[in-house]
């Protein structure tokens, strides 16, 4: 069996593959097809094949597109690594993940030299690297398909410590695609515009979704994030569906309406405050709040637009196959509207962590994988995540949800966005600290709060700051703004 895209070539070859928003330019999928080829041999001609682990560092755009299709083609496993790590952490994830060869663009050329003794590059060199293009493509051995075959190795956010590395099968992520499709339905006219990081599962999924369904990717133009430039984008390639996180969809609010032909705004990768899905739902966008996993292939439940206006909280139901365990400290069942720990099982789960059998253990129990997230199901089996569970906090005997606070700080006029966690206190055993980030007092913030929370919930210690400090993949990170409370 050849790969996905070479089966979608010929099922629809007319049909748009993929448009580039900084160049305009379009492809159909049989026009991308035989770029992949053309790729996949001048890898070959590098000594890429079935197996072997394929780094690539690259900015969001038609290059990672094609290079994650290749390395499909090739029977290589795709190694993406995030463009805004440094040569020291890239050199640590390529060690870890026995890469076979580093891939890069142009933007990221410099580091990935600094970091790797041999480089190829996709654009014109700069620094060193080795241009793809001077290979003669070589003739190459088609590999043999099975749903085991690992594709991909993700690096997590490394919130609670250092990164591991997931692997992902092609059948994790057919399964997930496949998931996702029945809760968010697909036309044939849809278009995902892409503007997350293709380094992480949530900007990585459009490309294989849409060329499972035969749909198009849009993939946005590459720099920081600018909410007026995507606005225009995403109007002008008539996006219906697009990938984002709490902090990208408030900017593109703030910054004026969003496209009319939207479906769903896949709204993860961090928690999403209640005030926020209700803005965008008073907007009437069509929000879709959602949590995933990299070890899951992104989504384990997604609410649609009609839940999230009727539930701001909710994340909504599992996806079909995905089954989702609320447990207790010692493993146990726990029934609907208990709080517990979040446990996944399903066909869209992780085989493991490569290279750490240890980790893997700890984190497979009797009802699956242990997501290390408190939370509960309520009666209509929707699902609330709350918080991870080592950020629980103890003070004075009284047990104190983080969350909870955290909910009742970003309501707080002013407020953009909050983190909160317990500090050791020598009379208290923890104390709650809170990192606020927006135009705000400290005064005005204990004030509101005393409103909503009992004594010994309100934070005893603050920083405010224009923005919480976040992982490559947008998460907060938890040990900085620790260290931002620690520093005073």
């Amino acid at each position: 069996m050849r790969d996905w895209l070479a089966q979608r070539a010929r099922a629809t070859p007319t049909a748009t593959a993929l448009v580039d928003a900084s160049s305009g330019e379009r492809l159909t999928y049989a026009a991308l097809d035989s770029r992949v080829e053309e790729l996949a041999g001048r890898l070959s001609a590098l000594g890429i094949g079935v197996d072997d682990h394929l780094g690539v560092v690259a900015e969001t755009g038609p290059d990672f597109v094609e290079l994650a299709h290749a390395s499909m083609r090739l029977g290589a496993v795709l190694v993406p690594l995030h463009a805004r790590l440094t040569p020291a952490e890239l050199a640590d994830r390529a060690d870890r993940a026995d890469l076979s060869a580093i891939v890069c663009d142009a933007a990221n050329e410099p580091a990935a030299v600094e970091a790797f003794d041999t480089v190829a590059t996709v654009d014109a060199p700069t620094a060193g690297a080795t241009p793809v293009a001077d290979r003669e493509p070589a003739t190459f051995d088609v590999p043999a398909w099975d749903r085991g075959r690992p594709m991909l190795l993700l690096s997590t956010s490394g919130t609670t410590g250092d990164p591991k590395l997931v692997t992902l099968t092609s059948w994790n992520l057919l399964c997930s695609a496949a998931a996702s499709s029945w809760r968010l339905g697909v036309l044939p006219t849809d278009r995902w515009y892409c503007v997350l990081p293709m380094s992480h599962m949530g900007g990585l999924a459009p490309v294989y979704r849409s060329m499972l369904y035969g749909t198009t990717v849009v993939t946005a133009t590459p720099g920081s994030f600018d909410p007026e430039r995507v606005l225009t984008e995403m109007d002008d390639h008539g996006a219906t569906g697009v990938s984002l996180v709490p902090t990208t969809l408030r900017r593109l609010l703030d910054a004026g309406s969003l496209p009319e032909p939207l479906r769903f705004v896949l709204l993860g990768g961090a928690a999403a405050p209640e005030s926020l899905v209700e803005r965008a739902v008073d907007r009437d966008v069509p929000v879709c709040p959602t949590y995933g996993m990299t070890e899951t292939a992104s989504q384990i439940a997604t609410a649609r637009p009609e839940d999230a206006a009727i539930d701001p909280g909710t994340v909504g139901s599992p996806l079909m196959f995905t089954s989702v365990t609320v447990v207790d400290e010692a493993g146990a069942e726990l029934p609907d509207g208990d709080v517990g720990e979040l446990v996944v099982s399903g066909p869209t789960l992780t085989p493991g962590y490569y290279g750490d059998p240890e980790a893997t253990d700890e984190a497979f129990g009797q009802h699956g994988f242990h997501t290390g997230d408190a939370g509960y199901r309520d009666d209509q089996g929707r699902i609330h995540v709350l918080n991870r569970l080592d950020d629980r906090i103890v003070t004075g005997g009284e047990n104190v949800d983080p969350g909870e606070v955290a909910a009742v700080l970003r309501d707080c006029p002013g407020v953009e966005d909050a983190f909160v966690t317990g500090l050791t206190d020598d009379e208290f055993g923890q104390r709650v600290a809170a990192v606020v980030a927006g135009d705000v007092t400290v005064d005005s913030l204990e004030a509101e709060a005393r409103e909503s929370l009992a004594g010994f919930k309100l934070p005893r210690q603050w920083a405010v700051v224009d923005e919480l400090p976040r992982t490559a993949s947008d998460t907060v990170d938890r040990e900085a703004a620790r260290a931002l409370l620690r520093d005073g």
